[in-house]
């Protein structure tokens, strides 16, 4: 299989997206999820289609679109899905939001499970909902560290989850593939979710946005696809954005399996389907009709970015624990021995020139994490390691030092 590679830092640094633009030339950005590679070439083809055509006006059938997901969910994961079930949006944000609006009430209690993707905690406010925290579990280490990943490190509070919705909460907010941590929810723990989510008669907001990123496609198990008590109760959120790089494009998809899920769909402003960008419409197409091959190559790249990540925390930050994620370009770092404080992030920009994501933005159990972005050329990656392994060797050099210089002040106060 040929391996993506990053396009040049000089290239990427024409780029005006957010990754580019938002901090000076001397740092390296690998805080925002965009991946450093060149869109897949029937993504671009398409998408100049549009231009070259003017078909830049407001969206129109999207038949086009369900079907080739379709035929993907079914291919990859085995999910089988009506295309009629599909319905489209302007992204995964707005779909969530739409989709808690349809399933709570002003003020009723919403689960998500920390640390996680920032803006849960804004839908749900955003919705009108309230949020209640269920932070996932956390064991402790396991042998054979090398070849753990996430999965042998956190799983759902399935007892937290129903405490809550036994005291009220009307809706869980599910991240699957779970962003910060690339963790894929096993299939057991999805099915007794949604159990329990039937029982109490909750709905199940499921943001998969990160599945087609899966490192082994078997793994990853679609929450609709699990039990009919899933597709009673669930609406799955996904798009191509993440997996082809194409957030600013605009294009997301709403699943339902259910007549009442699918009526709550349906129920939803025109609007929120109209804001479907037409270059985002045809770029998802191809995406999913023609450029698998593209996305193979990308997670093989990512694999790669992941191995090496390993091996250059291991020779050059050993204190800072990173756990092999299943899914997705994100690593969640754990930088609590190096001594950085609650935003170890703040360290990394102002010593390192090193922009990553404040782990105290997924939640409390954030405190002391930061998370990177592995979808980057191995040099961009390399050097950013080494950064902050310089300031972290500074660091602990003053911090050996300091005793030393106490030690040496009081006996001069001695001596006089």
């Amino acid at each position: 299989m040929d391996l993506l590679r990053a396009d040049p830092l000089a290239q990427l640094r024409q780029r005006t997206s957010v990754k580019w633009r938002a901090y000076p030339h001397d740092v390296l950005p690998l805080f925002v999820a965009e991946m450093d590679y060149s869109l897949a070439e029937p993504v671009k083809r398409a998408m100049i289609r549009v231009i070259e055509n003017s078909d830049v006006g407001y969206i129109g059938e999207v038949t086009a679109l369900a079907e080739p997901f379709a035929a993907f969910a079914a291919e990859r994961w085995g999910w089988m899905i009506e295309p009629s079930n599909i319905r489209t949006t302007t992204d995964v944000s707005v779909a969530a939001v739409e989709a808690l609006r349809q399933a709570i009430g002003i003020g009723d209690g919403v689960i998500i499970m920390p640390p996680v993707y920032p803006p849960f905690f804004e839908y749900v406010t955003e919705a009108g909902g309230r949020v209640v925290e269920v932070p996932l579990l956390e064991s402790g280490p396991v042998d054979a560290d090398d070849h753990a990943s996430s999965a042998d490190f956190w799983s759902i509070d399935l007892a937290g989850v129903e405490a809550a919705l036994q005291a009220g909460a009307r809706a869980v907010l599910l991240c699957n593939p779970h962003n910060p941590l690339g963790l894929l929810h096993s299939a057991a723990d999805l099915e007794a979710l949604a159990s329990l989510a039937f029982r109490f008669d909750a709905v199940v907001v499921c943001d998969e946005i990160h599945g087609p990123l899966a490192y082994e496609s078997r793994d990853f198990t679609p929450f609709l696809s699990v039990s009919e008590a899933a597709r009673a109760v669930g609406i799955t959120l996904t798009s191509a954005s993440k997996g082809w790089n194409l957030a600013g494009a605009k294009c997301a998809m709403q699943i339902a399996q259910s007549d009442r899920t699918l009526a709550m769909l349906d129920a939803l402003p025109d609007e929120v389907h109209m804001r479907t960008s037409q270059l985002g419409l045809h770029g998802s197409i191809a995406a999913f009709a023609e450029a698998v091959p593209w996305l193979d190559q990308a997670i093989e790249a990512i694999r790669q970015s992941a191995e090496l990540l390993r091996e250059l925390l291991a020779a050059q930050l050993p204190g800072v624990v990173f756990r092999r994620p299943q899914a997705s370009y994100l690593a969640w770092l754990d930088f609590r021995a190096l001594g950085w404080g609650d935003d170890p992030s703040v360290v990394a920009l102002e010593s390192a020139k090193v922009a990553l994501m404040a782990g105290p933005e997924f939640g409390r159990q954030g405190a002391g994490f930061v998370r990177l972005n592995l979808a980057c050329s191995p040099e961009v990656l390399t050097e950013a390691v080494g950064r902050l392994a310089r300031v972290a060797g500074d660091r602990g050099a003053e911090s050996a030092s300091a005793p030393a210089s106490a030690s040496a002040s009081a006996s001069a106060r001695v001596s006089q």
